[in-house]
């Protein structure tokens, strides 16, 4: 791959010379949704597939930027003087924000650089393409500035606030944090409230892990994760009456049933209910990780689903149908959608003699039920953000 970058980098830009090339991977959380941005836990790890940037600096204050997924809008060019987010910028705002994010954080980027952007995770799959996008941009401007005071922790910060202030998404540290700091054959424990985390390892000999891509498109998805986060924060606002906590991570599902009745809205009662149980399940989660109980762990996945489906209400049609037909295979343990919900993607875990029969039934069924396709992809995990 890096070779075959380098060649098409030569080809847009004219050399090739002295140009780096630099990957950031996607991931899939395997329980704990929606938690991280309401203080609790998260278990993702990182894919083999995600977002390849090949940079080379320039002598002048010129940014041209060019993307092998949007080959026919060609170059853009841009100025370090003008790191505005624009509607008409498209895709090429995801590089102006990491400039623009570093200059916030006090960095002084000098000079430009020609880019190429390459990404090979499935367009809407919910699979962290915008965080591997900012990670991955994140780690070229480390590397080619000699910005050495930066680590990768930071690289993920600088990612979530690019997203959170130059984009206006309210999004969590989790996606950014796996995509930096992914390790092989290894899922990541990671507390969200104070960035505390720990590896667990992913013993997949006999066991497989499979995403199943709805094909049903996110629609107005940023304004509905928008929506639940402020409804969570609505629900804390109320048990703060009574509880002094700055999370909703913070409550134990007994803690938070003695004072539940606070929360006058029926709905907040809901949403508080997932943040706080999705929280324990994946707690109990890296405990049966860590004891090699996978049917455990199959079972708090099927508990996520319930909760994502009936409480925070953001799976839909497609994603139950999904989980409801890995069930019916002989062989899966569990099941669940994953991401941020609304379409994209679900993570099923199974015995590995069972994924030839679970990509043929659930395919079969899933296109009779609903009339989309589904795409299934045998993952393997991988590290984080590295130089090539």
């Amino acid at each position: 791959m890096k070779e075959k970058l380098l060649k098409k980098f030569e080809e847009i830009y004219g050399t090739s010379e002295d140009a780096k090339v630099y990957f950031a991977p996607g991931r899939v959380n395997l329980i704990g949704e929606h938690t991280d941005y309401n203080g609790g836990h998260v278990l993702p790890c990182a894919l083999t597939i995600g977002t390849y940037v090949v940079a080379k600096k320039r002598q002048d204050k010129k940014l041209r930027f060019f993307s092998m997924n949007y080959q026919e809008s060609g170059i853009t060019e841009g100025a370090l003087g003008d790191l505005k987010y624009r509607r008409s910028n498209g895709w090429t705002n995801y590089p102006i924000g990491i400039l623009w994010t570093y200059q916030k954080k006090g960095y002084r980027i000098h000079s430009g650089f020609d880019m190429l952007l390459y990404g090979d995770i499935p367009s809407g799959a919910g699979l962290g393409t915008s965080a591997s996008i900012g990670v991955a941009l994140g780690l070229m401007i480390r590397e080619m500035f000699e910005i050495d005071d930066i680590t990768n922790e930071d690289i993920a910060l600088f990612g979530q606030y690019a997203e959170n202030e130059f984009h206006g998404i309210n999004c969590g540290i989790m996606d950014q944090f796996a995509s930096a700091m992914g390790k092989k054959d290894m899922a990541i424990f990671l507390d969200t409230s104070d960035l505390r985390y720990s590896y667990a390892p992913l013993n997949m000999k006999e066991y497989a892990l499979v995403i199943t891509n709805s094909h049903k498109a996110r629609g107005a998805f940023d304004a509905k994760y928008n929506e639940r986060r402020h409804e969570c924060e609505r629900a804390l606002a109320q048990l703060q009456s009574v509880a002094a906590i700055q999370s909703l991570g913070e409550l134990t599902p007994e803690c938070y049933e003695q004072i539940k009745e606070m929360i006058v809205e029926p709905v907040l009662v809901k949403r508080a209910a997932h943040a706080v149980y999705e929280n324990q399940r994946t707690i109990d989660a890296i405990d049966a990780l860590t004891a090699g109980d996978m049917a455990r762990f199959g079972r708090l996945m099927i508990e996520s689903h319930r909760s994502l489906r009936d409480n925070y209400e953001v799976t839909g049609r497609e994603l139950d149908t999904l989980v409801e037909e890995a069930l019916k295979v002989p062989g899966v343990l569990g099941s669940r959608m994953t991401g941020g919900g609304f379409g994209g993607c679900t993570v099923t875990l199974m015995k590995r003699e069972a994924i030839e029969h679970f990509i043929i039934e659930v395919g079969k069924n899933y296109t009779e039920k609903t009339g989309y396709y589904a795409e299934f992809y045998n993952i393997e995990v991988g590290d984080g953000a590295r130089a090539l």
